[in-house]
């Protein structure tokens, strides 16, 4: 080669994974900063109290305080430090100053300080302002450790609030497991872990339309499959749709096919915008059967098939199933957020019913 001559280096993998450190490096950073930011406005609010607790005895003194307090950090920090944000602040403290978590399950963040009560903290302001808002100490730990536990955006914490995440899973569990959730989170141990009933599907956008296909319904879950993941939990990973095999010469297409991780399991769904028949359970039954004995490995666990559906009749269901069955489901899906008072008031009925069974 040529002394005149310059070389072309092409190694994009290569320029790929020192980008890919710097890009990790500014988002450590921006959550250091945004984790710094929590404990200062923890902080601020366990000093505004006790400032409070030792002042006059007027609730006129603590507006004064957060007028004062206002007018002097928005004048040597700039904005976000109205009255109004310090209230939040003082709530902050109010809210977590007696509340633990069962930070072993992240152990990940053992780095992490502590505030004086032994509290951490682990996510951005903004999910604090809207976690702090859940009266139900139980059901703000469920969905503080599984935002931290599957990264969740503000919107995503939003949207599992929003679709009653909490009261599904309390619902489909027995009473130990609900206690767990607060402790734990989700915790995917056996197929009945990882069903829900219902789905909550409405970022579909089916709602807006008078009626609806199967094929159409599949079509807008493969359309939205990055929302339809987060809204079947952990561990799953998409393999294919209308994923055809033969058996003694016919052919047959299972609708949507995933595997999940942590269950090493594949896990079927055939999708139904009707009532469910005995014959779906049937045909369910044959497709669980064939993964089991043609595609599964013999290291990997029984294949789960999830019938979901529009209606279902448990009558049927339970009648048609074995009385041990641990492989196969039967979930209704929503097409719209259900309302969290009625799921509570089911959740309450459940729980004192002593129905622990929520299998189907």
């Amino acid at each position: 080669m040529k002394k005149d001559e310059i070389t072309v280096f092409s190694n994009q993998d290569f320029l790929k994974r020192v980008s890919d450190v710097l890009v990790q490096a500014r988002e450590n950073a921006k959550t250091a900063v945004n984790l710094s930011m929590v404990y200062a406005y923890f902080e601020i609010g366990r000093m505004i109290i006790e400032e409070e607790q030792h002042g006059e005895s007027r609730a006129a003194y603590g507006a004064q305080i957060l007028k004062e307090l206002s007018t002097y950090l928005t004048g040597t920090f700039g904005k976000g430090y109205s009255a109004e944000n310090l209230k939040l602040m003082r709530r902050f403290y109010s809210v977590y100053s007696h509340d633990q978590i069962g930070e072993t399950v992240f152990t990940q963040f053992k780095n992490l300080p502590e505030v004086s009560t032994g509290r951490k903290f682990f996510l951005s302001w903004s999910h604090y302002l809207k976690l702090m808002r859940i009266d139900n100490m139980d059901e703000r730990h469920f969905y503080e450790i599984e935002s931290v536990k599957n990264n969740w955006s503000l919107s995503e914490l939003k949207r599992q609030y929003n679709s009653s995440l909490y009261e599904r899973l309390a619902l489909s569990t027995d009473k130990d497991k609900v206690y767990r959730l607060a402790l734990e989170g989700q915790k995917v141990e056996t197929p009945k872990d990882a069903v829900k009933d219902p789905y909550v599907l409405e970022f579909l956008g089916l709602k807006e339309l008078p009626e609806y296909s199967e094929s159409e319904l599949e079509s807008r879950i493969i359309d939205h499959l990055q929302q339809f993941l987060l809204e079947l939990g952990t561990g799953f990973a998409f393999i294919g749709r209308q994923v055809r095999f033969t058996f003694d010469e016919e052919h047959f297409m299972v609708d949507l096919v995933f595997y999940n991780r942590l269950l090493r399991c594949f896990v079927l769904f055939d999708l139904k915008i009707g009532e469910l028949k005995h014959q779906d359970i049937g045909q369910m039954q044959m497709y669980v059967h064939y993964y089991d004995r043609m595609v599964k490995l013999p290291d990997e666990n029984l294949t789960i098939g999830i019938l979901l559906c529009k209606e279902k009749n448990n009558a049927v269901v339970e009648m048609t199933l074995p009385e041990d069955n641990s492989q196969i489901f039967a979930s209704q899906y929503e097409t719209v957020l259900p309302s969290k008072e009625a799921l509570q008031r089911f959740l309450e009925e459940h729980l004192e019913e002593g129905n622990g069974d929520g299998a189907i």
